[in-house]
């Protein structure tokens, strides 16, 4: 894994925060990231995905410092979807990133992949880049998981393929037996399968399918510490309740520091 990368943070709220406690944690993260050295040089790029209602909120208190992504968006971009929100919708008001497949989509609201498929192409069609999740189910060989997640890419970007669609797509290597779970995988498995999906990446960015600056990333229990173990096999972290203290933010940045810097690539 090239190091001339930036490191990708980035940081999913779900629904853990009220809307006040969102924006005054926008508040605290924006002001850390005006500060700090690894966001000002571009050693690290950022994204927070909080909750629907404080979108527009977020992007108010990160500008210039931090994309703001969202939890989830439609397969349709206009229409009679009541309760949906439309990637052209979420375009509009300054969102550059929005999570797809996650594991709780697919297993408390039956996502399928062909949902997964409709939602990452929906998310391409309107010029964001989809936050793809992807991970087995069970733990395992890491070899084996590899191929099944590369698998995942594969399938979830099909459609869009084959309609020439292209973008960013930052994929998240999230191992569903690690969400929420005490500790993440262990740094052998991780660097095992984000390097086999790192190498199908950029073969398909080779071929056209996805833009060049797409990226690895891992979640699944990350926080601070785990970043220097793995750094080798992805291009960043994506952090959930560990980030939750903005101190915990911090240690991250600090860990990116010391890991290099480039040019940001985020839009």
């Amino acid at each position: 894994m090239s190091t001339e990368r930036p490191v990708l943070v980035g940081v999913s709220l779900k629904m853990y925060f009220g809307h006040r406690q969102t924006l005054d944690w926008c508040e605290a993260v924006g002001g850390i990231a005006a500060g700090h050295e690894a966001v000002r040089t571009g050693a690290v790029e950022l994204f927070v995905i909080p909750g629907y209602l404080s979108v527009t909120g977020a992007v108010e208190r990160l500008a210039g410092l931090a994309a703001v992504g969202a939890q989830d968006l439609s397969t349709a971009d206009r229409g009679a979807f009541t309760g949906e929100v439309s990637g052209t919708e979420l375009r509009e008001v300054g969102v550059s990133v929005v999570e797809v497949g996650h594991a709780e989509r697919r297993r408390l609201f039956g996502e399928t992949p062909e949902v997964v498929r409709a939602k990452t192409t929906a998310a391409l069609r309107n010029g964001l880049a989809p936050v793809l999740c992807i991970g087995e189910s069970h733990q395992g060989d890491p070899s084996t998981a590899a191929a099944d997640c590369v698998a995942q890419l594969d399938d979830a970007l099909r459609e869009a393929a084959a309609a020439g669609i292209t973008g960013r797509v930052i994929v998240a290597y999230e191992p569903h037996w690690a969400i929420g779970a005490p500790a993440p995988a262990d740094g052998h498995h991780i660097t095992t399968v984000c390097e086999a999906i790192r190498s199908h990446l950029d073969d398909l960015a080779g071929s056209g399918v996805v833009w060049a600056s797409s990226a690895v990333i891992y979640g699944g229990s990350a926080g601070p510490g785990l970043l220097t173990d793995i750094r080798a096999g992805v291009d960043g972290i994506f952090l959930g309740r560990f980030a939750h203290d903005p101190a915990a933010l911090t240690l991250v940045l600090d860990e990116a520091l010391a890991l290099g810097t480039s040019e940001p690539r985020l839009p």
